[in-house]
């Protein structure tokens, strides 16, 4: 699952520095937390503000689509019933003031309510969310890729004992990382996209290689990440 091995072994800014490295990076981890801040709220003005016009986005149960869409399907789960909610558990970023590029590293729990099988519970997923951001001339940081690395995930028994079982045929639809989630997900009509960033499908190292890419200039196709 996990490894010794540095994936980012090339060495950006990323603590300390110069009093404008700072304001940089904390421009960007600021950003990087209204994700959780704006869209468990519903603060979709805020939200948006956080992408540039042309920002892409992907998700389990949204896959892959551009922001603006990324927010009408949002609005359309929520009305549903869909109960996301992020726990934000540390930020930090990596730049490159060179390019007018960073990364921010968010660590992040994402929990859903269920109502299924006669239980209601929770899915928990650890994951690392990767904010790919750009410099404008004006000075303002913005999100152009964001795309999630899935670790590990569990159910969560709301009363602390019931807990609805899946079929190992269902879990195993669904890559190690977020299959609990998949398959609660699916169970509501979503179609989970199954290409998403984790260690078992080495999803992690292409992720680190399009981080070093993008750091340094050039554009890496997060579709194919």
């Amino acid at each position: 699952m996990t490894t010794p091995e540095d994936r980012q072994p090339t060495l950006y800014s990323h603590i300390n520095g110069t009093s404008s490295q700072l304001l940089d990076r904390f421009a960007v981890s600021e950003l990087c937390k209204g994700w959780s801040v704006y869209r468990d709220a519903s603060e979709w003005t805020n939200y948006r503000d956080l992408f540039t016009q042309d920002a892409y986005v992907w998700t389990t149960w949204s896959g892959g689509v551009p922001v603006d869409e990324f927010i009408n399907v949002s609005k359309k789960g929520k009305a549903d019933g869909d109960f996301i909610m992020h726990r934000e558990c540390g930020t930090l970023v990596d730049l490159n003031q060179e390019t007018a590029r960073a990364v921010g590293k968010m660590k992040v729990t994402i929990t859903q309510r269920f109502h299924q099988q006669g239980t209601v519970f929770d899915v928990d997923c650890d994951c690392r969310f990767m904010f790919f951001c750009l410099k404008s001339e004006s000075g303002e940081w913005k999100a152009r890729w964001y795309k999630v690395i899935y670790e590990k995930d569990k159910v969560v028994p709301v009363d602390g004992k019931n807990a609805p079982t899946f079929p190992k045929e269902e879990l195993e639809k669904y890559p190690e990382g977020f299959q609990y989630l998949g398959a609660a997900q699916a169970a509501l009509g979503h179609p989970i996209d199954t290409t998403l960033p984790t260690f078992s499908n080495g999803g992690d190292w292409r992720m680190y290689g399009a981080i070093t890419e993008w750091l340094e200039g050039k554009q890496p196709d997060l579709h194919k990440v």
